[in-house]
Parts: C-alpha cells; sequence; structure tokens
C-alpha cells in the first residue's frame, strides 16, 4: 500500500507537517497517485539540504507513488522568500535556464542510481505555463482566489513584514500565488495530488491545496518534512558559508565522503534516518551494532559509503575510501595524484623553489622550520629524536637528514607530518 510511505516517514521523523493524516492515508490507498516537490534554480548546484527532498521522491517511488520532480524555471526568476530573511539577487532567464538544466543533469544521475528506469521521476519545468501567463489573466483566475489576510498570516510572509529594515516586495509576496498556479497545472495536467517539501514551504503548500479544492473541486494533499540543519541551527542553504555541494565541481567526492564520515555520533544517526534508503531493520540493526563499539564508527562508515555512492557513484566512493584509509595508516604514497589536491587541501603549505633541494639538498631541520612543525633547529632536533617526525609517509630520524629532489612525491610536493595528527605541505616548483 502507498500509505507505507507515511509510517515509513514517521519512524525516520521526516514528517513535519501534513493535511489530515486519515484523510491523506486513505488518499493515497484508494488510487495510483503522483506527488511532487519543487527544486528552486536559483544556484548552479545543489547542496546536500537537497539531498532531503531528492531521498523523499526516492522513498515516495518505492512505495508505489509516481514522484514529479518541478523545476523553477519560472519561479526561479522571481525566488521563494520562505526562509529567507532578505530579499534575493533576481538572476537572467539566461542565468536560471542554466541553472535548471544543471539541476536536471545531476538529479537524474542520482535518481538513476536509486530506481529502475519505470519509477524515475517525471521532470518538469514551470516556466512551460509561467512564461507565457499575462499579468491580466493571472490575476483574474489566480490572484481573486487569495485573501490578503490570509496570506499575511504565513509565517514566511509574517517575519518579513514585521521586520522594518527588510520588508518584503510585491515580487517576492506574488511568489505563493505562482506555486499555488504550479500545484494547479501539476493536478491538471499530470494527475498530481500531492505536493511534499521542507518546512518551509508548509504556508505555500496549503495555499495551493486550498486553490486547488476551490477551483478544480477535487482533493489535494500535503506533507512537509523537517530542515536539514547544521549544529548551529542554521540550514544547509547554497548560499550559506561552507556549502556541501552533491556535485565534484562544488565537493569533490573525497570531501563529501570525509564530511559525512566526520559526523558525530548524534548527526550520524540524523543522516541515517533522512537519507540512508536502507530498510528499518537493517538500520535498526546498525544502530544496535553501533551502540555496542562506537569507536568502530560502524554508522558513520555505512553512511559515508551509502551516501557517497548515491551521490558520485560507486568508482569516486572507491577511491574517496582508499584514500581516507591510506591516510588513517600514513600510507600517503597510496593515495593517487587525481585525490592528493582534494586530501590536503586544507593543510598549510608553503612554496618553495626547486632548487632548494640541489646538491647534497635541503636539512629536515630547516624544512621543518619552514613549514611552522619547529620554531628553531633545536626543536626540530628533539622532534626528529623522538620519532615524530615523518616525510611522504616514511618516518625521518637522523638529525643531519637532509631532502633532495628525489624524495619528492608526485615530483613536486614533500608532505611532512609531526605526531598523528599535524600535517604540513611543501611544494616545489
Amino acid at each position: 500500500m502507498t500509505s507505507a510511505l507515511l509510517d515509513e516517514l514517521s519512524w525516520r521523523g521526516l514528517i513535519h507537517d501534513s493535511t489530515d493524516a486519515a484523510e491523506l492515508r486513505n488518499h493515497l490507498d484508494s488510487a495510483a497517485r503522483r506527488a511532487y516537490i519543487g527544486f528552486d534554480p536559483t544556484a548552479p548546484g545543489l547542496t546536500i539540504g537537497h539531498m532531503l527532498p531528492i531521498t523523499l521522491l526516492i522513498r515516495a517511488a518505492r512505495a508505489g507513488i509516481r514522484p514529479v520532480a518541478l523545476f523553477g524555471g519560472g519561479t526561479g526568476l522571481i525566488g521563494d522568500p520562505s526562509g529567507k530573511s532578505v530579499e534575493r539577487q533576481l538572476l537572467s532567464p539566461q542565468d536560471v535556464a542554466a541553472n535548471v538544466s544543471r539541476h536536471q543533469e545531476l538529479m537524474r544521475t542520482i535518481f538513476a542510481r536509486a530506481l529502475p528506469a519505470d519509477q524515475m521521476p517525471i521532470f518538469v519545468d514551470n516556466s512551460a505555463w509561467l512564461g507565457g501567463l499575462g499579468l491580466i489573466e493571472f490575476l483574474r483566475d489566480v490572484g481573486k482566489h487569495f485573501p490578503i489576510g490570509e496570506m499575511t498570516k504565513r509565517d514566511s510572509v509574517r517575519r518579513r513584514l514585521e521586520d522594518p529594515d527588510v520588508g518584503l516586495s510585491y515580487t517576492e509576496f506574488s511568489y505563493m500565488l505562482l506555486q499555488a498556479y504550479d500545484f494547479r497545472r501539476l493536478c491538471e495536467d499530470h494527475g498530481v495530488t500531492v505536493q511534499m517539501g521542507a518546512s518551509d514551504q508548509w504556508g505555500n503548500i496549503v495555499a495551493g491545496i486550498d486553490y486547488i479544492r476551490r477551483v478544480l473541486r477535487t482533493q489535494a494533499h500535503g506533507l512537509t518534512c523537517p530542515l536539514l540543519l547544521r549544529s548551529d541551527g542554521t540550514k544547509f542553504g547554497k548560499s550559506e558559508k561552507g556549502a556541501v555541494w552533491i556535485s565534484a565541481d562544488g565537493t569533490s567526492p573525497y570531501t563529501f565522503y570525509q564530511f559525512v564520515i566526520n559526523q558525530s555520533d548524534e548527526n550520524a544517526r540524523q543522516f541515517a534516518l533522512f537519507f540512508s534508503l536502507a530498510d528499518r531493520e537493517s538500520l535498526e540493526k546498525l544502530f544496535a551494532q553501533h551502540a555496542e563499539t562506537p569507536s568502530r564508527r560502524a554508522l558513520q562508515r555505512y553512511l559515508a559509503r551509502e551516501m557517497t555512492t548515491l551521490v558520485h557513484g560507486e568508482e569516486a566512493t572507491d577511491a574517496a575510501e582508499a584514500a581516507s584509509e591510506a591516510l588513517f595508516k600514513g600510507d600517503v604514497r597510496a593515495i593517487s595524484p587525481q585525490l592528493f589536491g582534494d586530501v590536503f587541501t586544507d593543510v598549510p603549505s608553503i612554496e618553495e623553489p626547486r632548487s632548494r633541494l640541489d646538491g647534497d639538498g635541503w636539512p629536515v631541520v630547516d624544512l621543518l622550520i619552514a613549514v611552522g612543525l619547529a620554531s628553531s633547529k633545536k626543536v626540530a632536533r628533539e622532534h626528529l629524536g623522538n620519532g615524530a617526525i615523518s616525510i611522504n609517509g616514511d618516518k625521518v630520524s637522523d638529525l643531519d637528514a637532509r631532502v633532495t629532489a628525489a624524495d619528492l612525491l608526485h615530483g613536486s610536493v614533500l608532505l611532512v607530518r609531526r605526531g598523528r595528527r599535524e600535517w604540513r605541505l611543501a611544494r616545489f616548483a
């Protein structure tokens, strides 16, 4: 039964708001249904926050509900005010169209890894109907159904109106009407009767449901999931600092893998409930296994592999895992040149002329001072004597050791480590 989706979402903590639960359950069980989620193309890429609605569509498809992904080629020209404290910067039609194309490309790949061809979502771009909609027609057929008093009660509108330093333009105020019209067109053209989305969309979803019931005289339902939030309570948004992207050109597979595997136990459990496509029985076994020996980080390792594979594919995940394991063991020579930059992108580095390595080479004590792992030659020799220094994965204990061009890793770098965690990179050109 398609309403089994509701049971799964409830167990995972993925239902924030919904229309009447009993009516929604009966609606899903009474016939083949279609549900949609809208995606806002206000940036070229998609963040990990978008994985929540993407996996929600995957879950719907697996439960027997045909998923529809709506791309805002029309609404993206305005921008949704929901969850925003300031007005979005307007994009050109060309930029919005390019973003829609990019989002579709990214999402097709992800959906194809999780679903068979007959369960793939239908992709729709709302510019198909909004682009040719006249102002008079829109005001007559849509605007008259939206009382201003009701619109101003919506949280996303009220918060902005109550802030005298920000306010809300008519452009963004009208977004609710456009999203409601989208729902109506999807209902008429594609038989969609359920809209899903993040909790900050609830006001827009309710407006669309009321509009459909009033104009089309048919059932429509809505359901929202919680927002994916950082530990400080902020969204994993496209414009937020430190966004984790789900495209390799934004966040590399290795960096994405490390982001997931380094989550705390509490966050990892939430990530498993929110993102994992494993069934309830498998996850509960994994939770129990992790609880027995948390130090093994079985939950984080499982999630890092599953999520990275879904986003980037198995080959990229294998490479990320291999690099992670090599780094843990100190076997840095096993890290491929292609991944080296990603693995050590945040390591402090220096640039040195290759001539430093000429002749007898550069004394390691001087190298340690240059990269900031020793404050003096005396301290450098102490580190060497204590066996705390390794270069390119090999321990160095000779107080008079030197490095030459023959020691370079991948022909251009020296990777210096003190202890287990302090890394430095010296590049030579």
